[in-house]
């Protein structure tokens, strides 16, 4: 109560502290970095981030860029090749004329050599960086090669789909805010009194999300699917807390009309009672993202985590002071509800509570196998649309060269020149090699290394390792290319147990490995602590089976979708959709049942306790769930980032499937297991336990 008093006393010292961390919120947004790689969060301890260091910190490159270059002559080529060099941040450039004279005719070369380079009119050139595939400087160094560049000129590899994703999401990230704004506004709208709260409501959100948005400099960095999202899902999220406020501030207007400070007070204390136990189980639901291996989930975690605590904080001090600011201008504009009443449809759910409970035993076990057995894809460029510059310059490179990723293998620096020679030489022997480029390739068995370009040995030979590429014909993230990958290792290894097969695949198959165990375990996490803290709040055995039964159906349904569709997930959508809808909508359970023990323990029937607990709360329930709806659906409308619009069609088709479980299958939980409740439930005593020989209410 303290808390409210002085809010309710403080509203304008409040709306000025708020006004004040508006600046520092906006800088701490543009200063923060900004990460659009997401296999750089893979754990330090796998080989294939150990290779990356290496190539940094021994050949001073850790990306590079394969690009086609088609019906320029070889002259011209020679300069697009020398203009790339001075590029600041562009390391080497290998290409057919760092190997050979360019004066020599390429038809009285060896096919072996000619063709890593040449095919027809088409010309490989390998551009290498002084830095790793998604760091500022790698990026800008590609994105002023493509200034460079003509037509002629395709730029492909990871270091291109980076820039991509960035250009993409830093054009797209506005307009998202922008739709998840104007969407929940009509919803609120038509489901508020008054034409100006859903303002102050949007308002008091948007500062919430610009401080939450400020605060992550101190992490220093946050992905592009955490930055994307955060604005989107703290809406959505944090929408109830603002629906809770002012209700219960309308309801206490009611009990002290001329006294609303006193009445905002009461609602301050009442809402955030209320909307503890529902935040701390949606926060629990994105923190159990930070146990993840994949370290995309502890930066998804932690800012989330952050933002609907900080949510709580503006809904309990911010909005409330703008609400009593302006009450005169909220009294002026109010209208009467544009939506009917809803009793007549609660008692319908209530009255056929058996016919929901069977569609659950119908649906489950299609929704749990459809929920197992979903596809889902890792190649990250796939996520992306054809038509951008990199997906452009990677279907050349099939088309022309027959090649679709690189492998590096690093391998002993002081191994015998045979046994590199033969390692190479077995690798070009696997299934889907298209060549292979190395220092032993460029010589024949009886010619001396002295006899490669110094500049050429530099770029793939440091103090301590030797560098080869192979390149395969195989997509990343395909099982043929694991496969690849594994016999290369096979190969390699046999002779040199020390060296190290890198690169796009190689990460990808690592990214594979990493989630499959981090999905299981942050699932199970999840519910674990999304029970307890239930079991905690209502100190109920039963309560949190039933509540958790409801929404894992739910998330189980959901996820079934895609399967049974044909369709393949992202897979950061497959990983995080699970606890982000299980930690953001079991709010909607946790609201009517808090409702429902209160009628019990008052004295109410079975009956009565379920009906005044279901009208009580339909409303809400689906304010807020249609506002999760609006403000994802829009964005998965708009994105043209699969990894952005897959999340956001799971998030907006779950929040309508949890609104829809819980509106129909809770208030049958409490009508079949209500003597188990009673029993199982702290605060009932044995001789106040209500009888059930009442009818149910009637409509009001």
């Amino acid at each position: 109560m303290k808390l409210g008093e002085w809010v309710a006393k403080s509203r304008l010292l409040i709306l000025i502290i708020s006004a004040i961390l508006v600046p520092p919120s906006l800088f701490g947004f543009a200063a923060t970095r900004v990460n659009y790689d997401l296999l750089s969060y893979l754990p330090e301890t796998l080989e294939t981030v150990k290779g990356q260091n290496i190539m940094v910190d021994e050949f001073g490159t850790g990306a590079f860029s394969m690009c086609v270059i088609e019906g320029m002559p070889m002259k011209e080529v020679q300069k697009l090749a020398d203009a790339f060099k001075e590029v600041d941040h562009v390391k080497d450039v290998l290409w057919y004329g760092e190997v050979m004279d360019i004066t020599v005719p390429t038809e009285i070369l060896p096919d072996k050599i000619r063709d890593k380079f040449i095919n027809g009119d088409a010309q490989l050139l390998v551009v290498f960086y002084d830095n790793t595939t998604s760091s500022d400087e790698s990026m800008g160094a590609l994105t002023q090669m493509r200034k460079i560049a003509d037509e002629r000129c395709f730029i492909g590899g990871m270091t291109g789909i980076v820039t991509d994703i960035k250009d993409l999401c830093m054009a797209e990230l506005p307009v998202y805010v922008v739709i998840a704004s104007i969407l929940s506004f009509i919803i609120l709208e038509l489901t508020t009194e008054s034409f100006v709260v859903p303002l102050f409501f949007l308002l008091g959100i948007g500062l919430s999300i610009l401080y939450n948005l400020g605060s992550n400099i101190f992490l220093g960095s946050i992905s592009y699917v955490t930055q994307a999202l955060t604005a989107v899902l703290q809406l959505a999220v944090t929408m109830d807390y603002s629906i809770f406020l002012l209700e219960s501030y309308e309801e206490n207007k009611r009990h002290y009309p001329d006294d609303r400070d006193k009445a905002m007070g009461i609602a301050i204390h009442q809402t955030f009672v209320s909307v503890v136990g529902s935040s701390v189980t949606t926060v629990a639901g994105f923190l159990a993202l930070c146990v993840m291996t994949f370290a995309l989930g502890r930066d998804i975690g932690i800012v989330m985590s952050k933002g609907v605590l900080i949510g709580v904080i503006c809904c309990v001090t911010i909005l409330p002071s703008m609400i009593l600011v302006f009450d005169g201008l909220i009294e002026k504009t109010k209208h009467r509800p544009l939506i009917p009443s809803l009793n007549g449809l609660s008692d319908f759910i209530i009255r056929h509570y058996r016919i929901w409970v069977l569609v659950l035993l119908i649906l489950v076990a299609p929704a749990m196998y459809g929920s197992k057995n979903v596809g889902v894809y890792y190649n990250i460029a796939q996520s992306l649309p054809d038509d951008i510059p990199s997906n452009i310059a990677n279907k050349k490179l099939h088309d022309t060269f027959k090649m679709n990723t690189t492998h590096v293998i690093l391998m002993d620096k002081d191994l015998d020149m045979r046994t590199k020679r033969k390692i190479f030489e077995e690798v070009e022997k696997l299934d889907g090699v298209k060549f292979t480029m190395s220092l032993p390739g460029m010589v024949g068995p009886l010619l001396p290394t002295e006899m490669i370009p110094r500049d050429v040995k530099k770029m793939l030979q440091s103090d301590r390792h030797e560098m080869g590429m192979v390149v395969s014909k195989y997509t990343e993230a395909t099982p043929e290319v694991n496969a690849q990958i594994a016999q290369i290792n096979k190969i390699v290894k046999s002779r040199d147990p020390g060296a190290l097969v890198i690169g796009e695949a190689p990460m990808m198959k690592d990214l594979q490995d990493t989630t499959d165990v981090d999905i299981r375990r942050v699932n199970l996490l999840s519910m674990a602590a999304i029970f307890l803290i239930i079991l905690i709040v209502f100190k109920s055995i039963s309560l949190p089976f039933l509540l958790v039964l409801v929404i894992e159906f739910a998330i189980n349904v959901n996820m079934a979708v895609p399967y049974f569709q044909g369709i393949s997930l992202a897979f950061v959508a497959s990983i995080v959709i699970g606890t982000i809808q299980l930690g953001a909508t079991v709010d909607y359970a946790i609201l009517m049942t808090n409702r429902y023990i209160t009628e019990r323990k008052a004295g109410k029937t079975k009956h009565e306790a379920v009906t005044i607990a279901h009208r009580a709360s339909i409303l809400s329930i689906l304010t807020s769930g249609f506002s999760f709806f609006v403000a994802t659906f829009g964005v998965s409308w708009y994105s043209r980032v699969d990894m952005i619009a897959s999340i956001c069609t799971l998030l907006s088709r779950g929040a309508l499937i949890s609104m829809a479980s819980v509106l129909l299958l809770m208030p049958a939980m409490y009508m079949i297991f209500d003597p188990m409740i009673i029993r199982t439930t702290a605060g009932f005593r044995k001789k106040e336990q209500p009888r059930d020989d009442q009818p149910a209410l009637r409509n009001n």
